[in-house]
């Protein structure tokens, strides 16, 4: 029996607003909208399970048409919610404004309902939880299912990744005793945020959450790249350059695409020529998945980017 990739957080609907020209503030700016599954957890879930990999995503839907509509999405991309909850209200949604050039302006998150993924809950899934290869969790969950998480995961020897997802949520993660986490994925503006203020600088808030006890730290830096640090070395990657067309969840497809080369055996070099790849793939396209990809054809672009 496969063992799946538990993902744990968020599920919304993505509202994308994207700007015909340069934004101007305190006026009216044209736009075009798009509609699309979002969130986390379930972004990463949805791509994973894309790739044929086994994924179990635990998350919450309101009992709206925006909840029928994304379990569907999620139900038809091959993602289980055998522990999800469903609501009674209303659906998560985030709401982004996107610049010409594709990056984000700013965005609007409405999800209360994330509050109801509780250790309580978790507790009563830990069977489910125990078949994991790997355990997933984005910084929207509560700090104490986060700590229940890293326990459990110290308990079972079942790797926990925590991805901080932006600076509001991942500063929640501060002061918490991360020891035993297996990977955390922050960005530049991620990072600082984990860590005191006696970190000035990247390299002292990378050591300060290594000597914590935390095993690997993977630093995205856009369009520069990416470097996973831990005790015994480190590996930076250049990121490949493209025309973006939206940003949104190209962080989600880079761990979507390390993960699977985790569950495929590949050392991590490897995985992070996947995790950009499919980031790059993502970033080309609207949406926060690469529905025209599946995992053979993942597989060849690698060195189209990464030429040897």
């Amino acid at each position: 029996m496969p063992t799946p990739v538990i993902c744990i957080g968020a599920a919304f609907v993505d509202e994308l607003f994207h700007a015909k020209e340069e934004m101007m503030l305190a006026t009216t700016n044209e736009a075009s909208v798009t509609k699309t599954a979002g969130g986390v957890s379930r972004n990463i879930a949805h791509q994973l399970a894309l790739f044929d990999v086994e994924v179990q995503l635990i998350s919450v839907f309101g009992d709206d048409s925006d909840g029928d509509w994304l379990k569907l999405a999620c139900t038809k991309a091959g993602v289980k919610l055998d522990a999800s909850i469903t609501k009674h209200g209303l659906t998560g949604k985030y709401t982004g404004i996107l610049n010409v050039d594709g990056s984000l302006f700013t965005a609007f998150l409405s999800n209360d309902a994330i509050n109801l993924i509780t250790p309580e809950h978790l507790e009563k899934n830990k069977d489910l939880l125990k078949t994991a290869s790997y355990l997933l969790a984005d910084a929207n969950i509560n700090m104490d299912t986060g700590e229940w998480l890293l326990a459990f995961s110290n308990e079972t020897g079942i790797p926990f990744i925590l991805e901080p997802s932006s600076v509001p949520p991942a500063r929640k993660f501060k002061d918490v005793n991360l020891s035993g986490l297996h990977l955390v994925t922050p960005n530049e503006d991620e990072l600082p945020v984990l860590c005191s203020e006696k970190a000035l600088f990247t390299q002292h808030q990378i050591e300060e959450l290594i000597n914590k006890g935390v095993k690997n730290v993977w630093l995205h830096n856009g369009k520069l790249g990416s470097a996973i640090y831990n005790k015994e070395r480190s590996i930076t990657l250049h990121a490949p350059e493209i025309e973006i067309v939206d940003c949104t969840g190209a962080g989600d497809g880079s761990l979507s695409g390390f993960i699977l080369g985790k569950t495929l055996g590949k050392e991590d070099v490897d995985c992070l020529k996947l995790a950009h790849t499919l980031s790059a793939e993502i970033l080309q396209v609207n949406g926060a998945i690469a529905t025209h990809l599946d995992q053979q054809k993942l597989l060849s672009l690698v060195s189209k980017y990464y030429p040897d």
